[in-house]
């Protein structure tokens, strides 16, 4: 099957979005380390990363990767753009390794290869995406009642997890602050596909930004990209970049493939083969995710037995009670 020019044009922006989006997380948490040592860190509720030079570098490579992604989503559907987020999933890890000095275990990296076979899968089998005219026909899809349902929600959820959990968990649990980004994530991206089919066909001469649509989309992408950051910037804060990366990644790909298929309806167009493979696809990035988060330690732990077992014929029995 060859693939339509915007669809090439889409992926190569998802492509170059990876790897600058995959460089600002080490950068970034570079610098709020820096800013820890000075003043309240992010995960305790305190923004002196403001003042570190190296946390905008790594806010402004960001942003270069996320123009590069929201250009993405205005030529290719969410299901194919989505899932190469998995690239920066390997750039980052592999810049902890050698730049944070966070290890990363044999075993993370099997979980980052699950994670590109299975995204992968959902790329090779992804539907095709329905011709879009006008941002009123976005708009149309989004009021539909299974994504109103959808949204509600979401919402629910997210006000749930930020004020009720996030306070008393957050600081131990990682799911909690990267659940809200993905959830948030999930309509970001439906809002930023509408905004971006917007300026596509603006600058085709198709104005549209004479729609009250158009700016509410726009609306919607700035308050949940802003709230996005704040809780990115704690959990990066408070664990380990190996592990946020790809499990923020599967989250986020889950939440906002499922919100394009209620929205966009994918699945109309495909047979059931088609549905189990991506299904498939779905079980194997969630398997290389709780590989990844069962063994994110594994990398950094020392134990005496295997510092003075030197010999082959030695094993560490005290391990195994």
């Amino acid at each position: 099957m060859v693939m339509s020019s915007d669809n090439v044009h889409g992926l190569v922006l998802a492509l170059s979005s990876s790897v600058f989006i995959g460089s600002s997380f080490i950068v970034k948490k570079k610098g709020l380390k820096k800013a820890g040592i000075t003043g309240v860190r992010a995960g305790s509720g305190g923004y002196s990363y403001l003042y570190e030079p190296w946390w905008w570098v790594g806010m402004i490579t960001m942003i270069v990767g996320e123009i590069a992604n929201f250009a993405a989503y205005a030529y290719a559907p969410a299901i194919l753009v989505t899932p190469l987020g998995a690239l920066s999933i390997i750039f980052s890890a592999v810049l902890a390794h050698f730049i944070l000095e966070e290890k990363l275990h044999i075993f993370g990296v099997l979980g980052c290869v699950l994670c590109v076979v299975g995204s992968t899968s959902i790329v090779l089998h992804a539907p095709k995406e329905r011709d879009i005219e006008s941002v009123k026909q976005v708009w149309r899809l989004a009021t539909q009642p299974g994504f109103i349902v959808y949204t509600v929600v979401v919402l629910i959820v997210v006000g749930v997890l930020i004020f009720c959990y996030a306070p008393r968990y957050g600081p131990t649990n990682m799911m909690i602050y990267i659940g809200i980004c993905s959830l948030m994530g999930s309509l970001t991206v439906m809002s930023v596909k509408a905004l971006g089919i917007a300026l596509k066909l603006t600058f085709s001469g198709k104005n549209q930004f004479i729609y009250f649509q158009t700016w509410f989309f726009t609306i919607v992408v700035i308050f949940f990209s802003l709230m996005q950051i704040n809780f990115l910037n704690k959990a990066l804060d408070t664990f380990n970049t190996a592990v946020i990366s790809p499990v923020y990644y599967v989250m986020f790909t889950i939440f906002t493939i499922l919100a394009s298929m209620i929205m966009f309806k994918d699945w109309d167009s495909q047979n059931a083969s088609q549905i189990v493979t991506e299904l498939c696809g779905f079980v194997t990035i969630l398997s290389g995710t709780f590989l990844l988060h069962k063994t994110k330690d594994m990398g950094n732990e020392k134990t005496p037995d295997t510092q003075t077992l030197s010999s082959p014929g030695l094993t560490p029995n005290s391990n195994d009670g």
